[in-house]
C-alpha cells in the first residue's frame, strides 16, 4: 500500500476538520470506509476527500434530495419510518435473494439497527460511501407521491439556477483559456 494514499484517523480529522472521534464515529457507521492494518484504522484519502468534495452525477444528486426529504419524515414520525424501512429491507430480500445486493441491504441492517443518528446520517451525506449505500435504499414508498413529485421539481429548478447562460465574451475567453 502507498503510505500517501493511506490516512491515519488523526490525519483524516485534520483534512475533514474535525475530531479523531467523529472520524472514528463515521467509520463505524459504514459511512467511511477503512481498512484495519496492525490493529489500526486507515482510511483511503479519496474517501476523506470524496466527503470533503463529493462529485455526484445527475440521479445521484436527485437521489440525495428525496432522501434528505425522506430525513424530514424520520425526524418527524422515527419509528413509523424506521418500521417501514425494516418491512422494506425484508422485501428487498426476499426480492433478491442471492447476489451483490445482500452486501448493501447487511449495511442498511445494520445502519437501521444503530438507531435514528446513523440512519440520518447515511439518508443526508454526500459521502462516495452514502451515495452507494442509498443505490438500495429500503425507504421506497415513504414519501406520498406527491411529495415525492415536489422534491423532484424543486431539484429540476435548482439545476436550472445553476445552468445559467454564460455571456458570449466569457465564453470566449473559456474556451481560449483550455
Amino acid at each position: 500500500m502507498c503510505t500517501r494514499e493511506w490516512l491515519t484517523t488523526g490525519e483524516a480529522a485534520v483534512l475533514l476538520r474535525s475530531s479523531r472521534a467523529h472520524v472514528a464515529d463515521l467509520c463505524l457507521r459504514g459511512l467511511l470506509p477503512y481498512v484495519t492494518i496492525s490493529s489500526r484504522r486507515r482510511i483511503r484519502r479519496s474517501d476523506v476527500e470524496a466527503l470533503i468534495q463529493p462529485q455526484m452525477d445527475r440521479d445521484q444528486l436527485e437521489t440525495l434530495w428525496l432522501h434528505r426529504a425522506v430525513a424530514g419524515r424520520l425526524v418527524r414520525h422515527p419509528g413509523a419510518v424506521l418500521a417501514a424501512a425494516a418491512i422494506n429491507l425484508r422485501r428487498l430480500r426476499r426480492m433478491h435473494p442471492e447476489g451483490r445486493a445482500w452486501e448493501w441491504l447487511d449495511r442498511w441492517d445494520a445502519v437501521l439497527d444503530q438507531g435514528v443518528e446513523a440512519v440520518l446520517e447515511a439518508l443526508t451525506s454526500s459521502a462516495a460511501y452514502a451515495v452507494e449505500l442509498r443505490k438500495s435504499s429500503p425507504f421506497a414508498g415513504i414519501l406520498p407521491e406527491n411529495e415525492r413529485e415536489a422534491v423532484v421539481a424543486a431539484f429540476a429548478e435548482s439545476r436550472r439556477e445553476h445552468a445559467r447562460s454564460m455571456p458570449p465574451e466569457k465564453f470566449e475567453r473559456v474556451l481560449r483559456s483550455v
